[in-house]
């Protein structure tokens, strides 16, 4: 038997039960109220033993939830989002940060993991690698009363298997920048056009990023080294000519330089 909980806390978790059968959703209902009171690491057996469920003979249909009922993570998301967006006021600006974290993993049943660099141990003079699985999350941007920096609330998770792990399952190998224009094209169609901003650090200021986002009414926020060659689009019509195309215009002014103009 579950304790009640608030209209509150309902009125937020009842969307999700379309994703689920009845008694999955029961299960579901367990594993979420035990992660949100869990302490530690949240496995199965954690939350099972903080919901008084320790001694139960038939666990294994709670680890079923995670490995073989079917339920679409995706459409998850979804839901999600849409919660986000109308627990935000109507006037605050739709904003969602992207950004990847690698999950420390080792062992040989672990087949999306690669060999990356740890932000953590690294520093400017020395590189550390780990071994892990990169995740690519999504989150909306929510300001706060209480706090002075917004915070990121992630709604869309994305594993990037590595390159050697997708040459071994004999698969298309996706990059970092790929992934993103597919989550940027899954999220655009559940918005509807409506106008919203993608903010991430320097490894998305792409050209190829940047056209996926403009032709989708998306702006795009990210960090550009001031030393950067930056070229104007190519007038493909104004010179015909036989051959290939032009593929970049004019050279353009250096951030540095253009930082120099508006400082004088």
């Amino acid at each position: 038997m579950l304790m009640p909980l608030p209209e509150a806390i309902l009125a937020v978790w009842a969307p999700f039960a379309a994703l689920f059968t009845q008694p999955v959703w029961h299960h579901v209902h367990v594993l979420w109220m035990g992660a949100v009171l869990c302490r530690g690491p949240r496995t199965v057996a954690s939350v099972l033993r903080v919901m008084g469920l320790g001694g139960e003979r038939r666990f294994e249909k709670y680890h079923r939830v995670l490995n073989r009922a079917r339920w679409s993570g995706l459409q998850g998301a979804k839901i999600l989002l849409g919660l986000l967006i109308l627990l935000v006021p109507a006037g605050v600006p739709l904003e969602i940060g992207v950004d990847e974290t690698i999950e420390r993993r080792k062992g040989s049943q672990i087949k999306a993991k690669g060999r990356y660099r740890d932000a953590v141990r690294s520093t400017k003079g020395t590189v550390v690698k780990c071994y892990g699985l990169k995740w690519i999350s999504l989150m909306r941007l929510v300001p706060l009363p209480w706090s002075r920096r917004p915070w990121a609330l992630p709604f869309l998770t994305l594993l990037a298997p590595s390159e050697r792990a997708n040459q071994t399952a004999k698969r298309r190998h996706k990059t970092t920048v790929a992934w993103t224009i597919q989550a940027v094209q899954v999220i655009a169609r559940w918005l509807g056009g409506r106008p919203w901003t993608l903010i991430g650090d320097g490894g998305y200021a792409c050209v190829r990023l940047a056209h996926a986002w403009v032709a989708r009414g998306v702006t795009l926020i990210s960090r550009l080294r001031l030393d950067a060659q930056l070229y104007a689009f190519p007038d493909r019509h104004a010179l015909p000519r036989r051959g290939p195309k032009p593929l970049k215009g004019k050279r353009l002014p250096a951030l540095k330089d253009r930082v120099g103009e508006a400082l004088a």
